[in-house]
């Protein structure tokens, strides 16, 4: 039987990486893409023992086009689609008042619309395969994050637009997951856009003592094997979506304090 094949976006670091080695190591064709050439020649070089089962695309999702490009060449090399994990994504921190329009703008055009856009052009051969759409989502998808406005509405979006898209294809087979890792070290808040859109250029929390991105990455791939409709990592994740749910008011307040314990929090 022809292996399965396993569309990465973001897949040049971090959890999108990490993702390209569990599902290799499964047996599945990978194909990654990334805005950086480098970043994914890298993964190419590391994983070259496998380099005939994976593929790389240099595309930006936030254009149609691109994320239009990266279908259509995984058809081309493989000729199916069996998973498609919607991984790329930026952050940001800064107050909404102080903030450029612009940088909520490339938030919601990289993490919901280039979901949406590689979504669309994947669905047919997802349909047809009975595969399975995951989306990277945050806890900031389910609570508010203060300091995070453009991140936390892409990722509200983001839940929304898979949730429905789940209902949708009941009678079709379509798994949905809805991943929220919480927080995971890796490069998105060295990336993260400050309020004129600059790069904040170094994360503002201990990496150290986050969870791996292999370790969200082997949750994922389990997920998707199983075909789970939710997956929402860390305790501390958890408890915060269970304790919103009773307790919103209360999680407010205490969203806002631990929020403000970041070195250079943009608000006290």
């Amino acid at each position: 039987m022809q292996s399965k094949v396993v569309v990465i976006t973001g897949g040049g670091t971090g959890i999108g990486k990490a993702c390209a080695a569990t599902f290799l190591a499964r047996g599945y064709r990978v194909v990654i893409s990334g805005r950086r050439l480098d970043k994914l020649q890298e993964v190419i070089t590391e994983f070259k023992g496998s380099s005939e089962h994976i593929l790389a695309v240099q595309a930006d999702v936030s254009v149609e086009e691109d994320s239009k490009r990266i279908i259509e060449e995984t058809i081309v090399k493989f000729g199916r689609i069996d998973v498609l994990i919607n991984n790329a994504g930026i952050s940001m921190r800064a107050l909404f008042d102080e903030m450029d329009l612009s940088v909520l703008k490339r938030l919601m055009d990289t993490n919901f619309w280039g979901a949406v856009y590689c979504t669309k052009y994947a669905l047919p051969y997802l349909l047809e395969a009975k595969g399975s759409v995951v989306g990277i989502s945050s806890i900031a998808g389910k609570k508010g994050l203060p300091g995070r406005t453009g991140y936390s509405a892409s990722k509200f979006a983001l839940e929304g637009f898979l949730e429905t898209l789940r209902i949708e294809n009941l009678k079709k087979d379509l798994h949905v997951l809805i991943v929220c890792p919480g927080f995971t070290a890796s490069d998105i808040r060295i990336s993260s856009l400050s309020a004129d859109g600059s790069a904040q250029g170094e994360s503002p929390r201990e990496e150290n003592k986050m969870m791996s991105a292999q370790t969200v990455a082997r949750e994922i791939t389990e997920a998707v094997i199983k075909r789970k409709r939710d997956l929402v990592l860390t305790f501390n994740g958890r408890l915060t979506v269970l304790m919103n749910k009773f307790f919103p008011s209360l999680m407010d307040k205490l969203v806002y304090k631990h929020m403000a314990k970041e070195p250079g929090s943009p608000f006290k």
